[in-house]
């Protein structure tokens, strides 16, 4: 089996910068072209201003609200425009907010229900589309049609009460990567999702910046000891869109070094 992802069609989502971006640029390192699709038009020229569009690139990027069912039509049709199909779509928007579970006016909940699940949830559903016309276009009877990853986090398992949202959107995401897989699989569309740990994004680096005993923390309640570079998660979004992982579908691949085997009492439980 392949890991080859050259010629594919790509649409990645967050990819301004942090994970989103890493995803990206190991996916057009590799052959493949890619959609780099964000909010953050800013961010997205200062990282491929440069060379998307050119015509031997195999980059473009498109700036848009993908919370808003236009911005969604419009990237696919960017897509559609500059490489004539789409293949894989990642789903690695995500958003962080802390949460007062005990404040009536805090709408941290419904903030990242909305970027964190129904965003990917509505933008799968318009590329899963595209690709089973595709295939039918192309008289494809067999074989696989097209790949989605929704990028997820340990958080759906582990609470913490300032991060009820993020937890809950989390989790929400991952089911909905399992039912996708489900009403997809009809149409040879295989559905994953990547729950990560700490993976050294912006966000992350900065938080640790001045924050050596947030960084001893962290790598103590890990057991390989340290914390992940968004290369080593975009190796395995690769291998999850791939030919290598044809028969991987509704699963949630764990990247976390460990940190969910640990039980966070530091003395054996009876």
């Amino acid at each position: 089996m392949s890991f080859s992802i050259s010629g594919k069609t790509a649409i990645v989502t967050g990819a301004a910068n942090g994970i989103g971006l890493a995803i990206a640029r190991h996916f057009a390192d590799h052959g493949a072209n890619v959609m780099f699709a964000d909010m953050d038009e800013g961010s997205l020229i200062e990282q491929v201003g440069d060379i998307a569009g050119k015509d031997d690139s195999n980059i473009r990027y498109f700036a848009g609200d993908l919370r808003e069912k236009l911005a969604q039509a419009n990237l696919l049709s960017a897509t559609l425009d500059a490489f004539d199909q789409v293949d894989i779509l990642v789903n690695a928007s995500r958003q962080v907010l802390p949460t007062d579970p005990l404040d009536r006016d805090d709408h941290s909940l419904e903030v990242l229900l909305e970027q964190n699940l129904m965003t990917g949830y509505r933008l799968s559903q318009v590329v899963a589309q595209r690709m089973i016309r595709q295939a039918e276009r192309e008289g494809r009877e067999n074989g696989p049609v097209g790949s989605i990853v929704n990028l997820s986090s340990i958080a759906a398992r582990r609470s913490r009460p300032d991060l009820l949202a993020y937890s809950v959107s989390t989790a929400a995401q991952d089911q909905m990567t399992r039912s996708l897989a489900l009403a997809l699989a009809p149409h040879r569309i295989r559905v994953n999702g990547v729950a990560i740990g700490s993976v050294m994004s912006n966000s992350l680096q900065e938080a640790l910046r001045d924050d050596e005993e947030k960084r001893r923390q962290i790598t103590a309640h890990t057991p390989l000891g340290r914390i992940a570079g968004p290369g080593e998660l975009a190796e395995v979004v690769q291998f999850l869109v791939s030919e290598a992982a044809c028969f991987i579908t509704g699963q949630i691949v764990t990247i976390d070094g460990g940190r969910t085997l640990m039980d966070s009492v530091p003395v054996s439980s009876h």
